[in-house]
């Protein structure tokens, strides 16, 4: 989807900005853009922590950049680092994220001006499987149009997914031994990197000692978290596609931008640590090629409000309705300000009350149509020049 209206943009002598979030996941895309729009003269640009890439050759950081301003990139695909205070565009137009949810507020505002050609203002496209409550919120003002690809893949099948306790830990490793017998592969994810004495979650780094010795020693296991350079990264992410190790312990770094098809099993270890979306993202991870896959969550936690909000992702496997769990559960955050979370303060509304919200909505454009510069509504006009430096962001 993203290629095709990126193609549009390029078309239209404009260029285009992909901003993922992290460097395996930007990888991936250069490569999948690159074969997506090969033969069609397209000049594509890689730009990372570590990796300058221009049409699929190593330059220098100072001559992609270069390149960039002059308009000889129509492409560049990157990571934070495309928010750079030196990156600049010659004319973007199209401003893409892709995994929405990894990113703030104030990122996605800097990224949309980063233009000098201040006479076009950049389309923006934000891609998730699982929208953030916020996003979810907009979209009820009229101020986000959706879109959405409900239909799976063929051959997918639904994930299982089960909350996990203390007491059932045992047959979770007896399941994945014998998913591994059967010549599949295993996620184990956990909170930390380190032990911390502060918090009671467990670390990958601990954990990756405690399976490999005691729990699973016939076993290949591997380590990967965020700390790792990233030509390590990408060795033992390529072996875990090879096949070369069985089980992967790891951070949430693996949450996005992972394509393991012969992956089965996704373990989360303190999974009340990590928000609704990101446990969609965990376990999207697995479920991606013919074989039945399965997602345990984890948690020694007791209360209720941690059981239901893990319980509606045993229940759902629809990011949207995950997003309205999440709402329920934590708030959408301010519309005029930059927090994701937490509740507006409404006077009187409700914002559950979509068939209240959806007459508002209508009765806004019916206003703007026959006054579209609300002369004859001084106070709402007011109200509106007022909000206009504190935009949604999105």
């Amino acid at each position: 989807v993203s290629a095709i209206v990126a193609y549009n943009i390029i078309l239209n002598d404009h260029q285009v900005a992909f901003m993922a979030p992290t460097e395996i996941l930007a990888n991936q895309h250069f490569v999948n853009f690159n074969r997506l729009l090969t033969g069609k003269k397209i000049n594509i640009g890689l730009l990372t922590k570590g990796k300058f890439l221009f049409n699929q050759k190593v330059i220098t950081k100072q001559k992609l950049l270069r390149a960039l301003k002059n308009h000889q990139v129509d492409l560049l695909i990157g990571t934070h680092a495309l928010i750079q205070e030196k990156v600049v565009f010659d004319s973007l137009a199209l401003a893409i994220i892709d995994e929405q949810h990894r990113f703030g507020v104030e990122q996605r505002k800097i990224l949309n001006q980063k233009s000098n050609d201040k006479n076009v203002a950049p389309h923006f496209l934000s891609m998730t499987a699982t929208p953030i409550p916020r996003s979810l919120a907009l979209s009820f003002y009229g101020n986000l149009d959706l879109t959405t690809i409900k239909t799976l893949p063929a051959n997918r099948k639904k994930i299982i997914t089960k909350v996990v306790r203390s007491k059932q830990r045992q047959k979770i490793y007896q399941f994945v031994s014998q998913e591994i017998k059967a010549g599949r592969q295993v996620f184990f994810v956990c909170p930390l990197i380190d032990p911390s004495d502060k918090l009671t979650a467990k670390s990958v780094k601990e954990e990756f000692i405690f399976l490999k010795e005691k729990i699973w020693p016939q076993f290949r296991v591997g380590l990967l978290h965020g700390r790792l350079k990233m030509e390590e990264k990408e060795k033992i992410m390529n072996q875990f596609v090879d096949h070369q190790i069985d089980i992967l312990v790891a951070t949430s770094v693996i949450e996005v931008g992972i394509d393991v098809p012969n992956a089965s099993v996704m373990i989360i270890e303190n999974a009340e640590r990590f928000g609704l979306a990101q446990l969609h993202q965990l376990r999207g991870r697995v479920g991606r090629g013919e074989s039945q896959s399965y997602c345990f969550l984890l948690t020694e936690k007791n209360d209720p409000k941690t059981i239901d909000r893990l319980t509606a992702l045993t229940q759902s496997n629809n990011g949207f309705e995950l997003a309205e769990k999440d709402l329920e559960f934590r708030g959408p955050g301010e519309f005029f300000g930059v927090s994701q979370s937490g509740w507006p303060e409404f006077r009187i509304a409700s914002l559950f009350d979509f068939q209240f919200l959806k007459i508002v909505n209508e009765a806004v454009k019916k206003i703007i149509d026959q006054d579209p510069n609300l002369d004859n509504h001084p106070l709402l006009k007011e109200k509106v020049y007022q909000s206009r430096m504190a935009t949604h962001l999105e």
